[in-house]
């Protein structure tokens, strides 16, 4: 086929302007570092490059997620740690009300002090965290935890139980919140029975508690919220010197007998049964109270109150054994708490440390994906300039010196 100088000429421009693309190409990919402008580089390299900047944008999330996670949690445990020392403080107080040195005014001086901390309290249970929401609130993190009824002069809690469950990777999340209901709001209060009651010959009968943790395990085991009777007990006298624990108004199994001298105790599972007038036939009788709820706020409310209507003796020393109980009680709670977040913030120091091996490996093949190696990128920018001189000075012998210069 004849070749006519329009051919020639065609191709000639053709192979000029096609390598000025491949150098324009070749200069643009080394100025931005990477192998890949445009889908149509590489159709499949930038689709893998396009799935794994999601997974570094989606484990990016997680750590942010981590990383607030953490905060949350880590400002939870300071403010809860201030608590423990708090309660501590409190306690110690709360003990001390039973020296029998003090006059009316050292104790209302030390009523003084609890308040003090009662308030400390209150600040800290309703702490707010960076973002302004509290902490202890649940899911209502706009609504004050804790808030004085007026009308009660008790101490309230107003948000719900709800858990702010925070994603760390693809399959863990984790609760970034504890709901002060679980935390503050669920405080046993001091298992007790109810007054003795007597029966004939029987003339008087005090029931107290002696030994209060041998007391709570056998309230614990023995108190039936289903069957109210199962909750009364009776000490029935069989002779001046003998007697029998019976439980709705049924021998125990195996039986409860014993021998009773006048004028001690009789020592049943933690209480101390003092009695008048036991004979037979007697009786004294008391019930296990239901279990009540509290928070470390009315607890020692119930105390001040106690010292400034000017208690003492064992109306004093029954608000004393209740505070200390609903301290421990109280202290008991938060040490709980404590220990769930540590355990929190170690899952999410181990979340976070694979979170970051996973950036790394996946940056490192985006890299081999798309990114352009400098020493390949030069080679390919003078490979290329190189072709250009070369099809330039084919053109000029074909054309002519004036119409390439025109061209240029």
């Amino acid at each position: 086929m004849r070749t006519t100088f329009n051919m020639q000429y065609s191709q000639s421009l053709d192979s000029i302007l096609s390598t000025q693309d491949k150098l324009q190409t070749a200069s643009l990919m080394l100025s931005k570092q990477t192998k890949i402008l445009t889908a149509a580089d590489d159709p499949s390299g930038s689709a893998r490059a396009i799935g794994l900047e999601a997974t570094i944008q989606q484990t990016n999330q997680y750590q942010s997620n981590n990383t607030a996670a953490r905060n949350s949690l880590e400002l939870q445990e300071t403010v809860l740690s201030n608590m423990r020392g708090a309660m501590d403080r409190a306690r110690v107080l709360a003990l001390s009300l039973g020296n029998g040195t003090y006059d009316d005014n050292d104790r209302k001086a030390i009523g003084d002090q609890l308040g003090n901390i009662r308030d400390e309290l209150f600040d800290l249970m309703n702490r707010r965290d960076e973002l302004g929401g509290y902490l202890f609130s649940g899911f209502k993190d706009q609504t004050q935890p804790y808030s004085l009824n007026s009308a009660t002069g008790d101490y309230e809690f107003n948000g719900d139980e709800g858990q702010k469950s925070v994603q760390l990777s693809l399959s863990i999340s984790i609760a970034a919140n504890d709901s002060g209901r679980s935390i503050f709001d669920s405080v046993d209060k001091r298992f007790q029975t109810s007054a003795a009651s007597v029966g004939a010959p029987v003339t008087a009968a005090k029931v107290s508690v002696a030994n209060q943790s041998i007391f709570d395990n056998f309230y614990k085991q023995n108190y039936d919220g289903l069957t109210p009777g199962n909750n009364d007990y009776s000490v029935v006298f069989s002779a001046p010197s003998n007697y029998e624990v019976q439980r709705n108004g049924a021998a125990m199994v195996p039986a409860v007998t014993g021998s009773y001298t006048a004028g001690e105790p009789i020592n049943y599972n933690g209480l101390s049964i003092d009695v008048t007038g036991a004979a037979p036939g007697g009786t004294v009788s008391f019930s296990l109270q239901p279990p009540e709820k509290t928070n470390i706020l009315n607890s020692l409310t119930d105390l001040i109150k106690s010292i400034e209507a000017g208690d003492n003796g064992d109306v004093l020393n029954e608000r004393i054994l209740d505070a200390t109980v609903e301290i421990d009680n109280a202290s008991t709670k938060v040490d709980s708490a404590v220990s769930s977040i540590g355990g929190r913030l170690n899952v999410i120091e181990s979340i976070f440390g694979s979170n970051e091996d996973v950036l790394i490996a996946t940056k490192s093949h985006k890299a081999d994906v798309v990114e352009l190696d400098y020493s390949t990128g030069i080679t390919e920018l003078v490979k290329q300039e190189t072709a250009l001189q070369a099809v330039q000075a084919t053109f000029s012998k074909v054309t002519g010196l004036s119409l390439f210069n025109y061209i240029r």
